[in-house]
């Protein structure tokens, strides 16, 4: 599969799992390091980033775990490492739904 190829796939499983969160008060869609994202009152939660991934913003320790664990890589943006944000690769995308409801209620319980 091409890189457009998995980026179109990766963006339909999101808008899949983005339906139920849109229903939700304070939820919609926003900008986020130039793709779109499931905001809560404002802050990006999830987006699938450039090449087709998932990215969850999710506690530090976590990202830890996950990182150490092969789960998932902590996310890089020029040089320096994003303590909160994890990368989820297409080929674990049957556990992104559990990913973005994590990052939910991350996001949810630190945003005013």
């Amino acid at each position: 599969m091409s890189g457009a190829a998995e980026r179109d796939a990766a963006l339909e499983l999101f808008d899949t799992i983005s339906a139920p969160y849109l229903e939700r008060d304070g939820v919609d869609i926003g900008p986020m390091f130039g793709s779109e994202g499931l905001r809560i009152r404002g802050k990006v939660f999830a987006f699938v980033g450039y090449r087709g991934a998932l990215v969850v913003k999710l506690p530090a320790p976590r990202i830890d775990d996950l990182a150490a664990s092969g789960a998932a890589e902590r996310m890089v943006m020029r040089d320096r490492a994003m303590r909160e944000w994890a990368i989820i690769e297409q080929s674990s995308a049957d556990s992104w739904p559990g990913y973005v409801d994590e990052a939910f209620a991350f996001v949810d319980s630190i945003t005013p």
